[in-house]
């Protein structure tokens, strides 16, 4: 079903399903930057725990169907981040889909623009709590992700991955 179908609401750049769950506590902020209006769209069957965050930041946010977002997860939208149906992302964990470049001495580091790096989840993927997804990743369909792991490159469709940085450790059959 189309995002866009049987709104729970719609305001300046949030599209909520009617059919999805929010904790009185989620904070969804679409954001602008560099002249960028962000979009955050939360699909149909979804569930949102106490202290979800989502920070548009002048990206698009997509969250599609049945997904569920365990509490304090937080997810920073500068580059874009997409998250397929039917995924599970426990509490703790954050979604980073930017990064700055690292100037020379006589330059602020907080001066230098964001390095827009999309994130695109799967579907019927499973992230444990506290892990980290850095910009620029793609984790596959069906692929897990242990606790507290730090994903700094993709991840193939079924993989199991754990540590920090994460590493393949098998697959799912």
């Amino acid at each position: 079903m189309n995002i866009l179908n049987r709104i729970k609401f719609k305001v300046q750049g949030i599209i909520v399903n009617s059919k999805t769950t929010l904790s009185n506590d989620v904070c969804l902020l679409p954001g602008f930057a560099n002249n960028k209006k962000g979009t955050i769209h939360i699909s149909q069957h979804c569930e949102l725990s106490k202290g979800v965050t989502i920070k548009g930041y002048g990206g698009n946010v997509i969250i599609n169907e049945n997904t569920f977002l365990g509490e304090y997860v937080v997810i920073y939208g500068h580059g874009g981040v997409t998250i397929g149906s039917n995924t599970l992302i426990a509490m703790h964990t954050c979604i980073v889909s930017s990064n700055h470049t690292t100037p020379a001495q006589n330059e602020l580091i907080r001066n230098m623009p964001d390095i827009l790096l999309p994130v695109n989840i799967g579907s019927d993927v499973w992230i444990g709590a506290g892990c980290k997804i850095l910009g620029g990743i793609t984790i596959g369909d069906g692929s897990v992700v242990g606790a507290g792991s730090v994903v700094t490159k993709d991840l193939p469709a079924y993989s199991i991955s754990v540590g920090n940085p994460s590493k393949i450790i098998k697959t799912r059959k």
